[in-house]
């Protein structure tokens, strides 16, 4: 076997659904998973965590969801498993609806792209990742940054177009202490809708999507949705009370993804969030919840080699993502 030239690989949290939009709608924000490949030579573990909120209670050993989906691809493409070890930094919460099995997920693949040289474009890449993760809504952020929409064709193919975010807007998370596993959120969605609730459904997710493209103003009134949020919010009482308090405070918020945590776009001012900060973290500090005043993640998945740049084609860049693993 040849010795693998090394990479890292960076790649943002997101948040899916954003209201209306089930299973079709994401975003990119900058907060990071960063995994880095290393001769197996005297690490024990698989996977090394070097801190960060979401490293404590990741596994170590060839569970890891990292490792797992590095695998899957060598195995999809029928290519040998390089010989590596890797090690972890995560900032992004587990199990708070920011993307954290995504987030693996896309550096699995990414890593096993750039080790392998397996020749596939990233709308494949979103296929594979979308058949791990279950839903393309969370993996098409990671790897392509920005806001998506995602759809399947008759055909069955996953279609995802993608734009930047507004620029005048920037998100905020709003993270409860408690974690919440995405399959018992799922538990709870209802089996059928009435016709008028899919129509409405349908009209907000397009008033949503244009506001965050920047294509007309937000409305606040239409911020929610009929299908996933009621019945989620109904038992995730410290998520509802967030949503409503923004929302009534006039801040376009919602569940992200399967909850628990809440995020809301805001504008900005001179690259910052505005004065809606204030009241926003107030609602947090209220409610026990921990404000992220973050931006959105234009890049989505960097991967750059050992020996130079993602970006510029040679070391020392500035955003480097291997300073995270420092």
């Amino acid at each position: 076997m040849s010795v693998p030239r090394h990479h890292t690989v960076q790649v943002p949290a997101t948040t899916a659904n954003l209201g209306p939009g089930f299973d079709a709608f994401g975003l990119a924000i900058d907060l990071y998973l960063t995994v880095r490949t290393v001769p197996p030579d005297g690490q024990s573990e698989r996977v090394r965590t070097v801190g960060g909120v979401g490293c404590g209670s990741l596994a170590t050993d060839d569970s890891n969801l990292v490792w797992r989906a590095f695998v899957a691809f060598c195995e999809y493409h029928d290519v040998e498993v390089p010989d590596v070890a890797m090690v972890a930094h995560c900032e992004v919460p587990l199990e708070r609806g920011l993307g954290s099995s995504s987030a693996a997920i896309v550096a699995g693949l990414s890593l096993a792209r750039a080790l392998t040289g397996v020749r596939i474009g990233d709308r494949e890449l979103v296929t594979q990742a979308s058949v791990l993760e279950g839903h393309p809504d969370n993996v098409a952020p990671a790897l392509l940054g920005g806001l998506v929409a995602c759809a399947v064709d008759d055909d069955g193919n996953v279609i995802v177009r993608r734009v930047n975010p507004a620029p005048h807007l920037r998100p905020v998370a709003l993270v409860p202490t408690a974690s919440m596993a995405t399959t018992a959120a799922r538990a709870v969605l209802p089996d059928m809708l009435p016709r008028a609730a899919v129509a409405e459904q349908a009209a907000r997710a397009g008033h949503v999507l244009a506001a965050l493209s920047g294509t007309w103003p937000m409305a606040v009134e239409v911020a929610g949705d009929r299908l996933h949020e009621p019945s989620r919010l109904a038992v995730m009482g410290p998520s509802a009370e967030v949503v409503t308090a923004l929302r009534t405070a006039g801040v376009h918020a919602w569940l992200s993804g399967a909850g628990p945590s809440v995020l809301a776009a805001v504008p900005a001012v001179g690259g910052r969030s505005d004065a809606s900060d204030g009241l926003i973290a107030d609602i947090a500090r209220t409610h026990d919840f921990v404000l992220h005043a973050r931006r959105f993640d234009l890049a989505g998945a960097l991967v750059c080699p050992d020996d130079g740049c993602g970006l510029a084609g040679n070391g020392g860049c500035v955003q480097c993502p291997r300073g995270r693993l420092s």
